[in-house]
């Protein structure tokens, strides 16, 4: 797992991290990576089952009643 070391941290933005982490519920480490994943995380973004389950909805659902085609396939020719 990658690790990040910040140099030069002030006193001050060190101890308001650890009064924050404290307000949460977590070590002042936890709070940090918080923190950073919610600032580089993407807003908006679809999620692949999310998009899927739209293009279901618009194509008017899934109809999970037919039959399926149980016929065995034969080896694919290159003729």
């Amino acid at each position: 797992m990658p690790a990040v070391i910040v140099r030069n941290l002030s006193e001050e933005t060190h101890r308001a991290l650890k009064v924050r982490a404290a307000r949460h519920g977590r070590s002042t480490e936890a709070e940090i990576r918080a923190i950073l994943e919610s600032a580089v995380r993407v807003k908006g973004r679809i999620r692949l089952g999310s998009l899927l389950a739209e293009i279901g909805r618009e194509a008017g659902g899934v109809d999970f009643e037919i039959e399926r085609d149980k016929t065995l396939a034969g080896p694919m020719r290159f003729e």
